[in-house]
């Protein structure tokens, strides 16, 4: 047993991933623990290192330094007190929903009777009584998941971990499984001491949550914890509700810094690059335009995401973009439109394409590809080759990402072309 009453401990641990000459720090230092009767929410932005984090806890992964400590014992290999629900289904297809629930159980070694007895109660706990003998593509996206959290919880874990469970499901369903599952959960009807959730939506962090840890990225940290006394059920409109939504957007969308750290630096400069947010032009627009409409151009971030019809994560995409263009600043959960930004939002088409250009071409990963196309042979570039280039600063992934805002971004502008039929990028 644990000597100082957590269920679970995370001690400094990294992890870095190594590519030829170059590493890439997917978590930081990271530190935290997990208290028996708790529901805790990791919350960040994503590429923040959340669910690497689930992983390494659960004993999926190995960090690369640190350890993790359950019941005051190192963790070595995986967790058998622990069992993962992710955002997909992942159940199989050619089984019936009992067989799937059934599977856990198999696998733990319990006798056939005995598994078909327990899948069969916790299907009804679940509200799939009279489903038993369907198949997954039979059921909705949220009876799926509900499957899912049936199997994950019928080896009665200690410790019940959700990868983003809900994102994956329309707006409708997500919200009746959250409430279902804080049903059982806080009404005693599953076996497990624990619940650990990774999350990138800031309302629904809070509406479940009794702890908060807050992480960003660049690279993945925590940054902050915050306690949630709210009672359940909890009334989303409520004053003390909004205000702590309106916390959270506060800590995670930071506050507009100086130029110089806003921007970072060229890729193979010494310092910390800036990567790009994957946002289209139109979205970036719609932002500036009903930011334009506001009183004094201010607005509470947490109140946009309700009315532009986004999650947190897309927005606070966002407003980074806003910030690091100089269309806007922030501050407190708040965010102002910038003089600049007011322009943009009230230019013509191709006054928005002259002012987003100036902005961009400020930017050193812009700066690093026009020096670059401007001394290639006929100023071409084909798109493997900056690819590769970028796959030196960030994760093969990431670094595709990367190229197609930046290609994206410059098209707009009129400040690069790109031909798909030879993958060549080249200058207007």
């Amino acid at each position: 047993m644990s000597t100082n009453g957590y269920l679970l401990e995370v001690r400094h641990v990294h992890q870095i991933y190594r590519s030829g000459f170059r590493q890439f720090v997917a978590l930081q230092d990271v530190n935290l623990a997990v208290r028996e009767g708790e529901f805790l929410c990791l919350l960040g932005p994503s590429g923040c290192g959340k669910s690497t984090l689930l992983r390494i806890i659960t004993g999926l992964q190995r960090p690369t330094e640190g350890v993790v400590l359950y019941r005051g014992q190192p963790l070595r290999g995986v967790n058998p007190h622990a069992t993962i629900v992710f955002q997909t289904f992942a159940l199989f297809p050619w089984l019936t929903v009992l067989e799937n629930v059934e599977v856990a159980l198999k696998a733990r070694g319990v006798p056939p009777k005995l598994r078909t007895a327990r899948a069969m109660d916790l299907l009804d706990r679940v509200g799939l009584d009279g489903f038993e003998n369907a198949y997954p593509r039979e059921l909705s996206g949220g009876m799926r998941q509900k499957v899912g959290f049936a199997r994950a919880m019928a080896v009665e874990p200690e410790l019940l971990c959700l990868d983003e469970p809900f994102s994956a499901l329309d707006v409708l369903s997500a919200e009746a499984l959250r409430g279902e599952l804080l049903e059982l959960w806080t009404e005693g009807k599953i076996p497990t001491r624990a619940i650990l959730m990774v999350t990138h939506n800031i309302e629904e962090a809070v509406f479940m949550a009794d702890r908060i840890v807050v992480m960003d990225k660049n690279p993945g940290r925590v940054v902050a914890e915050m306690t949630v006394d709210l009672s359940h059920p909890r009334q989303r409109r409520s004053p003390e509700f909004l205000e702590l939504v309106d916390e959270v957007y506060g800590l995670l969308a930071g506050q507009t810094q100086p130029e110089h750290v806003e921007l970072g630096v060229a890729p193979g400069e010494p310092g910390r690059i800036r990567a790009l947010p994957p946002i289209t032009i139109n979205d970036l627009a719609g932002l500036l335009e009903h930011l334009s409409e506001m009183p004094d151009h201010r607005h509470d971030l947490y109140r946009l995401a309700k009315e532009l019809h986004v999650d947190s994560d897309h927005l606070l995409q966002l407003t980074e973009v806003a910030e690091l263009l100089g269309f806007a600043t922030i501050g407190k959960g708040d965010i102002v439109l910038t003089p600049l930004g007011e322009t943009f939002a009230e230019a013509s088409i191709l006054a928005r394409k002259e002012i987003f250009a100036t902005r961009i071409r400020r930017l050193p990963m812009f700066r690093w590809l026009l020096s670059l196309l401007s001394v290639a042979e006929n100023r071409r570039l084909k798109w493997d080759v900056v690819l590769r280039a970028l796959e030196l600063e960030f994760p093969p992934e990431e670094a595709e990402k990367q190229l197609e805002t930046i290609v994206n971004w410059g098209r707009y502008a009129e400040l690069i072309a790109y031909d798909d039929a030879t993958k060549t990028i080249f200058l207007e």
